[in-house]
Formats: structure tokens, C-alpha cells, sequence
């Protein structure tokens, strides 16, 4: 096999552009492709700038209810100050816990999936 990497992670939204506007104006995402799928369908891929996976914002998929995505990863090299702009921009976001693995905050987006913002620990 040569499966070498994780490209894209589907979310199940309520409005792709409401998502849209939370993941580009409040965590700074980048807009990658915003684009028609045929008539009431859009293709709305965002991620953080330079990162290698990036997420659809996705509505049409069924089995997918929007808000049912849990225990997504997105790192940080400074949880405190990016835990306080999440905060600043009016997300509930949990206090930085501490764990032998690292330090950990958690939210969800506008539908209810939910995130964890990581800082591993120096050599993890």
C-alpha cells in the first residue's frame, strides 16, 4: 500500500456558509475552494495556512447530521494566547488543562462538533 497521509476531514455543518465564517473570521482558517457541486450543493474546503489537512464543510451527506463530528485535533504552539483569541471572538472554550501528554482546551463550532486546541509537551 502506499497510503501516506490524511488529505481531507469532512464536517457536518447546518449552513456551509455560517461554518464558513466561523473556521475563516474566528480561527483564521483559509478559504482553499469555495465552489458549486450542481444545483443546491457547494464544495467549502478551509484549513489553517500551510497546514496539510484541510476540512469540507459539508451539508448533503447522509448519515452525517450536522454537529455529530467529535475529538478533532488542532494543535498550537502557544495554547494560552490562542485559547484567548478562540475565546475574545465569543466561543465557549474550556480553561488549559494539563496532562502528561500536554495542554489541552475544548470547543465546538457553531453545529456542536467538537474540537481539542493541543500544545504537546517539548519532544512529544
Amino acid at each position: 500500500m502506499s497510503l501516506n497521509r490524511i488529505a481531507i476531514i469532512s464536517v457536518p455543518v447546518s449552513d456551509q456558509a455560517e461554518a464558513r465564517d466561523f473556521y475563516v473570521d474566528t480561527l483564521g482558517f483559509q478559504v482553499i475552494r469555495d465552489h458549486p457541486m450542481g444545483p443546491d450543493r457547494r464544495w467549502v474546503q478551509v484549513g489553517p495556512e500551510g497546514a496539510e489537512t484541510s476540512l469540507t464543510l459539508v451539508n448533503w451527506p447522509d448519515g452525517m447530521p450536522a454537529g455529530s463530528l467529535r475529538g478533532l485535533v488542532m494543535t498550537s504552539d502557544d495554547i494560552e494566547a490562542d485559547r484567548d483569541a478562540i475565546a475574545a471572538k465569543g466561543v465557549d472554550i474550556t480553561e488549559v488543562g494539563d496532562t502528561p501528554w500536554g495542554r489541552f482546551a475544548m470547543f465546538s463550532d457553531p453545529d456542536g462538533n467538537g474540537w481539542v486546541l493541543q500544545e504537546a509537551r517539548d519532544g512529544d
